[in-house]
């Protein structure tokens, strides 16, 4: 019997939409229509972007689908079982609950959910009124080594402290780019936000945040910009740890991503570039005492599948096999977080 195929229609075909798939240090598929082609459950039927360049390179990758400058008019044109919105931040809203109204069978968003709360109500309501399941492109939460690290939790005992940290050279926060998200906290923060939570959770969909008692630690304001923030440390509680903190810096002239949870009996360090796990054993240096060694036994996985597996991800929950791993609901929860540390400045 030939499982059935997908169609699938992409709004907004730059970066992540497309040409991160032509990065030679990526590991790969690295954007949505690469994903989509490389699932061979899955046709690619339309495609649409305001940019007519965009439009072009794109429409000679996937020269049999349909192309588009406006998405109401694409939605409203072409019928796909899956629409992807892979589009600036400030467009989510609208073009989000346009391909909600379109009656797909599932729509991927590109994370965050919105610019803010507000906006991200908005899509929630127009989701339920239609009945149409949403998936938040959260990449990590589908990552083979994060999802290993998730698993392994449970063998370093009880969590003592949470240490994650973004570092960039892009501003944390500029109250001026509200309107569009162009700052870090956002773009980036949302990824190292939702990933701790992931991690943390005891359910693949909570209906809240799972940190608490948000308290801003330390905070750096550029010197010349008014209201402007560089660096920010944030604390953070939950149930399983009393020590979570987050640190966003602006000024670092490189970009990292890493997240250490240090337990009783072990410690996981994760991130770009970081796959480090110690349980604890006998010492090699003290007679009678223990210490925190390499874990041998767990080995990084060849490819994490981070954008493959989510796009597996969306055919098993089609087919009726699985449940969405980063849904619209943790999405909201990483995003009320975000607006919850905006509140303390």
């Amino acid at each position: 019997m030939t499982a059935k195929k997908y169609t699938a229609a992409i709004i907004g075909i730059g970066r992540i939409g497309f040409t991160l798939g032509f990065d030679k240090k990526r590991e790969q598929p690295a954007s949505h229509t690469m994903a989509l082609l490389s699932n061979k459950r899955i046709q690619i039927v339309a495609g649409c972007d305001s940019d007519a360049e965009n439009l072009a390179r794109w429409h000679k990758y996937v020269p049999k689908a349909s192309v588009f400058s406006d998405c109401k008019e694409m939605l409203s044109s072409v019928s796909a079982d899956i629409v992807v919105v892979a589009v600036n931040e400030d467009a989510h809203k609208s073009c989000a609950i346009a391909a909600i109204k379109s009656n797909p069978k599932l729509v991927i968003l590109e994370k965050p959910v919105a610019l803010n709360m507000i906006e991200g109500n908005e899509i929630k309501t127009a989701a339920e009124e239609a009945g149409v399941p949403v998936l938040i492109n959260h990449e990590r939460r589908f990552a083979c080594d994060y999802r290993i690290a998730k698993n392994y939790i449970s063998k370093i005992g009880a969590i003592q402290t949470v240490n994650a940290r973004l570092d960039s050279g892009f501003y944390v926060y500029n109250p001026e780019k509200e309107s569009n998200g162009e700052y870090s906290l956002l773009h980036d923060g949302t990824h190292l936000v939702d990933i701790v939570m992931f991690l943390l959770e005891d359910c693949d969909n909570p209906s809240e945040p799972v940190l608490k008692n948000l308290k801003i630690s330390d905070i750096f304001y550029d010197e010349k910009i008014s209201g402007v923030v560089r660096n920010l440390n944030v604390h953070a509680q939950n149930e399983k740890c009393s020590d979570i903190n987050l640190f966003f810096s602006g000024r670092s002239k490189f970009f990292g991503f890493e997240i250490e949870i240090i337990g009783t009996e072990g410690r996981i360090r994760i991130g770009n570039g970081l796959f480090e796990f110690f349980s604890r054993q006998e010492s090699k240096l003290y007679t009678g005492f223990y210490s925190l060694l390499p874990d041998k036994k767990i080995k990084r996985p060849s490819k994490t599948g981070y954008f493959a597996n989510m796009v597996q991800n969306c055919v098993d929950f089609l087919d009726g096999n699985a449940n969405l791993r980063s849904t619209l609901q943790t999405g909201l929860n990483t995003l009320q977080i975000l607006e919850e540390i905006k509140k303390i400045f």
